[in-house]
């Protein structure tokens, strides 16, 4: 992801703790969504570690792994990465932040919420 802009840096020009916690949570969620069957989900907890800054103008890379996935509460591990090479993304990660989101699944979807469901359901490859 290329967005390391000035709307969400810190004064410094770094990338501020609260996108990368804004990004893990995301991650997770959606890959909770994915794995509950396009259930509602809701985070419960998250702990996130800065280990690392990332300038303005950094390319940084996200990937969510999940720890535990049960019928009503799942676990994600997020990690944010700063790259030095996009075409070499193994040997230039740098690690920016790591963290654990913990997520209540299957909770009921409101009606108002149906479409959007259906509109990721058709363009998720399950």
């Amino acid at each position: 992801m290329n967005g390391n802009g000035p709307a969400i840096n810190q004064p410094f020009k770094v990338l501020h703790g609260g996108i990368s916690a804004l990004i893990s949570e995301s991650m997770a969620s959606l890959g909770a969504h994915l794995a509950s069957g396009l259930q509602r989900v809701a985070g419960i907890q998250l702990s996130i570690n800065h280990v690392k800054s990332a300038h303005l103008g950094d390319l940084i890379l996200a990937e969510a792994t999940p720890s535990s996935i049960g019928k009503t509460i799942q676990v994600w591990d997020v990690r944010i990465w700063k790259l030095s090479d996009p075409s070499n993304t193994e040997s230039s990660k740098s690690l920016v932040s790591s963290s654990r989101v913990t997520l209540i699944c299957n909770l009921p979807v409101p009606d108002h919420a149906k479409e959007a469901v259906e509109n990721l359901r058709s363009q998720a490859k399950l």
